[in-house]
């Protein structure tokens, strides 16, 4: 009964603290107050700048409440507290509470209990567990122009730099990540060396929700994504930009979209940010860049001088540095954004990724053209190996039959496989996701009575959603190259 007396204690402590690796000096107040925007250009008077109403000390939820409705899985309980707790910046439950957030989602039994681990891959990496003295050489997926160090001084920089090492070291497979280096730095302010690196290794890990993507492709995807989502969700907002700038650069500025909230957001913020995105997964990042663009748009009549000068990028980015709400507000504004369920993110994400895909298969084939062998046309010894591989639907003399049926440019090309039930899935939507994009596309069926059947589809699948000109859904779509065909137990086209 002491025991836990004493540790209750500790989490109504109002002992403001950062880890070893922060120089407190220069780390800004807890409390964040606004700066005065600047004068509007026409003379319409701006709002005065909101910090929010700031959680007392009183009614801030301590540790022990947060952990007690994780041990009984009460997952929507803790996304409003976390969501609705204003805790300082120098607030010591988040040296508890962003471990426990990060290994909640770990689906393996969890290293943060055996930090010799994380020293062992050290020894294998350095040849010590000393801090080394020279510049360390970053792995590949880190952006210099983004190695944010916020607050930390030189030693935690050095430790910064070596657990990202040591990440890259154990996790080869990442080749493209810039958001790992500042999240690590921000995880160093509130936790030991160790303790950081088994949260970014979890992170990494964790599929289900996402929370850092590790290819050159998939950050292209998050940022398509921010941008589909914007124009539809925050229609406003996507206007101004594209107000002040053509559609083209308009895409550019998307690409910074990350960085609007880990850089160019002040550190208040960001810290709060982090509290909701260690819980809830990357969804809370495209929100919060959602609501910089909102805010920025109310705001734009105070930013047309800056625009003008320095274009609406340079512009936004100073914005969101002088944003004029408080870490509360921001939060309150990027989750009262409607119809951005988890699911529908997905959807938009995989349907941008599969989108990228194709465009990228159609022009490595464009490049690489492999002439069948045969006069008579018959597929190469590589696309018949690629086919039986990849479908258990055809036989050879069945996928021989249906390549002399299809155009002869076609039987250029190597197959590739889209969309196999045993592998994606019986889900409609799930089809049309993955094939939607790509034109030609060969759809074969088997029955249980191993019956084999289908289409060549000349065109791509996502011309099933134009309309004719009276306003309703085509009723077919396609050209004449396009047919239906038996191979069991007929043979027909």
């Amino acid at each position: 009964m002491l025991s836990e007396i004493v540790e209750e204690g500790d989490d109504i402590d109002e002992t403001r603290h950062f880890s070893e690796f922060v120089d407190p000096s220069n780390a800004p107040p807890d409390e964040y107050r606004p700066p005065a925007p600047p004068p509007p250009s026409g003379g319409k008077k701006s709002p005065p700048p909101s910090s929010g109403s700031p959680s007392t000390a009183e009614n801030l939820k301590t540790f022990s409440e947060v952990d007690t409705l994780l041990l009984y899985n009460k997952k929507r309980d803790v996304k409003t507290i976390i969501r609705e707790n204003d805790w300082p910046i120098r607030h010591s439950i988040r040296g508890k509470l962003w471990p426990k957030l990060c290994h909640g989602h770990s689906t393996e039994k969890t290293t943060i209990e055996e930090p010799s681990f994380y020293w062992e891959l050290v020894n294998q990496l350095f040849g010590n567990t000393e801090l080394p003295d020279k510049i360390v050489q970053l792995p590949q997926f880190v952006e210099m122009e983004h190695r944010h160090t916020f607050f930390l001084n030189k030693k935690g920089v050095k430790v910064a730099d070596r657990v990202v090492c040591v990440l890259g070291f154990s996790c080869p497979d990442i080749t493209y990540s810039p958001m790992v280096y500042p999240i690590a730095a921000l995880l160093l302010h509130y936790m030991t060396e160790e303790q950081c690196y088994s949260c970014l290794a979890t992170l990494v890990a964790c599929k289900s929700p996402v929370f850092l993507h590790q290819t050159k492709l998939l950050h292209e995807v998050t940022w398509r994504t921010v941008m589909h989502i914007t124009k539809k969700h925050v229609k406003s907002a996507a206007a101004t930009l594209s107000r002040h700038c053509p559609t083209s650069r308009a895409e550019r500025i998307y690409t910074d979209w990350i960085w609007w909230v880990l850089h160019n957001l002040p550190f208040n913020h960001v810290v709060r940010v982090m509290d909701c995105y260690l819980n809830e997964g990357i969804k809370v990042l495209y929100r919060v860049a959602m609501a910089i663009l909102l805010l920025f748009h109310k705001n734009s009549a105070s930013w047309t001088k800056d625009i003008a000068e320095s274009g609406v990028d340079s512009a936004l980015a100073k914005f969101a540095n002088q944003i004029p709400v408080g870490p509360r507000k921001l939060l309150r504004v990027c989750f009262g954004i409607r119809g951005l369920s988890s699911a529908y993110i997905f959807r938009v994400f995989t349907k941008t990724e599969m989108t990228l895909k194709a465009r990228s298969n159609v022009m490595s084939n464009s490049r690489q053209l492999i002439r069948s062998r045969s006069s008579e046309n018959l597929p190469t010894s590589q696309s018949q190996l690629n086919v039986q591989m990849m479908s258990h639907t055809l036989t050879i003399r069945e996928l021989f039959t249906l390549w002399s049926w299809l155009p002869v440019r076609i039987t250029m090309y190597q197959p590739i496989l889209l969309y196999t039930t045993e592998e994606h899935g019986c889900s409609l939507q799930t089809f049309y996701v993955r094939v939607e994009q790509h034109e030609p596309t060969l759809l074969l069926i088997k029955t249980n009575n191993n019956e084999v059947f289908g289409a060549y589809c000349s065109s791509r699948w996502i011309e099933r959603n134009q309309k004719d000109e009276r306003g309703n859904r085509v009723a077919y779509f396609g050209t004449g190259e396009t047919f239906l065909f038996s191979l069991y137990p007929e043979r027909a086209k």
